[in-house]
């Protein structure tokens, strides 16, 4: 399926939900992994304000990508951040939606 690029240059992003591992089956605890890398897969949710409109996206990550420290309100830059649409059916209903993926999530230095 094919995925589309997200230009997030001129926006303000920023971190609104804490990143944790993505659990890709709540009976086993089983977490999702990166099919190239294997690194351990991580969701966090951003705020992504441009053009005076803000949206809430859930965005996976590899855990690689993920700067340690991460807090809620954290202005963050994303690193090639993609969309791709979805489709599945679950217990006999049709579920679609657009899921979000970046390489990495760069928080500003500490340093002046």
């Amino acid at each position: 399926m094919p995925s589309f690029k997200i230009d997030t240059s001129t926006a303000i992003v920023f971190v609104a939900v804490e990143p944790k591992h993505k659990v890709i089956n709540k009976e086993t605890g089983e977490i999702a992994l990166d099919r190239e890398t294997k690194a351990k897969m991580m969701t966090v949710g951003l705020t992504v304000a441009d053009e005076g409109e803000a949206n809430l996206y859930t965005v996976s990550i590899p855990e690689t990508g993920v700067p340690e420290g991460l807090a809620l309100g954290l202005p963050v830059k994303v690193v090639g951040l993609k969309a791709r649409d979805w489709e599945n059916t679950f217990n006999g209903e049709k579920r679609f939606g657009i899921a979000f993926r970046a390489v990495a999530l760069v928080a500003p230095s500490s340093k002046g």
